[in-house]
Order: C-alpha cells, then sequence, then structure tokens
C-alpha cells in the first residue's frame, strides 16, 4: 500500500486548532491506514489504496471543514517524493547549514511561470530563495522569525497553495513514512 505525507496548510497556526489525535481519528474514520502524525502542525503519514491523489485531498480537506469547522489546504506527498525533495535541496552541500532555518515549501501543484519569474526576482536578501519543481526551498540566516520574504504575495504569484516545514521536520516526516513502507 503506497504511503503519503499529508501537509496541513495553516493548522495549529493562525487560530485553527487540531488536537492530533482528533486529526488521526478523522483520518482512519476516512479509511485511511496505520495514521501517524507528527507534531502539532498538520503532518499526518498513512498508507492509502487511492489512487486519485486530488479526489484525497479534497476529501480530507471536506472532511476536516465538516469535522472542525474551517477549510484547510491539504498538500500530499508520497515517500518518493519527499525523498526527491531532500535530495534536490539546493542548499545541502553547504557547510553550516542550520536545518532548523532552512524551510521546504510544498506546493499543491506546479507554480504559475510568470509568478515564479516575479518571486526569484524579489529582493529578499541575506534570505535565499530556490523554486525547483513543486517545492520552494529558503534559507533564512537570521532565522524565520522576522523574514524579509511575504510569504501572502509569493502564495500570490505562484498561485497555487503552499505549506512550509523546516528541515529537521521534512527529514522526520520521511523517516516516519520509510517506516511504514518497511512495515507494510
Amino acid at each position: 500500500m503506497p504511503v503519503m505525507v499529508s501537509l496541513l496548510r495553516g493548522v495549529n497556526v493562525g487560530g485553527h486548532t487540531i488536537k492530533m489525535d482528533a486529526l488521526r481519528s478523522l483520518y482512519e474514520s476516512l479509511g485511511l491506514r496505520k495514521v501517524e502524525t507528527f507534531i502539532q502542525s498538520g503532518n499526518v503519514v498513512f498508507t492509502t489504496q487511492a489512487r486519485d491523489r486530488a479526489a484525497l485531498a479534497k476529501r480530507i480537506e471536506d472532511a476536516i471543514e465538516r469535522s472542525f469547522g474551517f477549510h484547510c489546504d491539504v498538500i500530499l506527498r508520497n515517500a518518493a517524493e519527499m525523498r526527491d525533495a531532500l535530495a534536490r535541496n539546493p542548499f545541502a552541500e553547504r557547510p553550516g547549514i542550520d536545518p532548523a532555518r532552512l524551510l521546504i515549501t510544498f506546493l499543491a501543484s506546479d507554480p504559475d511561470p510568470g509568478g515564479r519569474a516575479n518571486v526569484l526576482a524579489m529582493d529578499i536578501h541575506p534570505d535565499e530563495l530556490h523554486i525547483d519543481g513543486r517545492e520552494v526551498y529558503v534559507y533564512f540566516p537570521n532565522g524565520i522569525a522576522r523574514p524579509k520574504l511575504s510569504w501572502p504575495l509569493v502564495g500570490k504569484y505562484l498561485k497555487t497553495p503552499a505549506t512550509g516545514r523546516n528541515l529537521t521536520t521534512v527529514c522526520k516526516l520521511l523517516a516516519l513514512a520509510e517506516r511504514l513502507e518497511t512495515s507494510a
């Protein structure tokens, strides 16, 4: 059974709170198996027979809205795509990178080409940004707390829902996914 990583946008930040045990139960009620959550920011790893990823994301979004009373974008990646996102990390070979200051933002779909160009042209120094496929990699050498980068503007330009996780979290999510793969 394929292993999926589900990344919820805006959960447990910005006023939308879901307890992880309730989220686990919701996913299980949808017929998803071996459901595990990781930290309190809407990360869920599970196995599924579902083949239509867009339909699965919509089912989860609709269930969250019915159960918790708000809409939340759900971005799905399988374990191979998580491995690939880490392999394409443009900062991987750079010494001294703090994994807590490296954000990988997962896009729901390919970014708008014109918007991609606008984002890449933004002056965000000293922060650094790279877009590769459906991932945006941003390194914040001075920390993520007060970035020069405007995420609402990036979202407007790219024209697709997105949610970010730091490198440490992405690595742990992949480890969970790989553990489920080997137990399947």
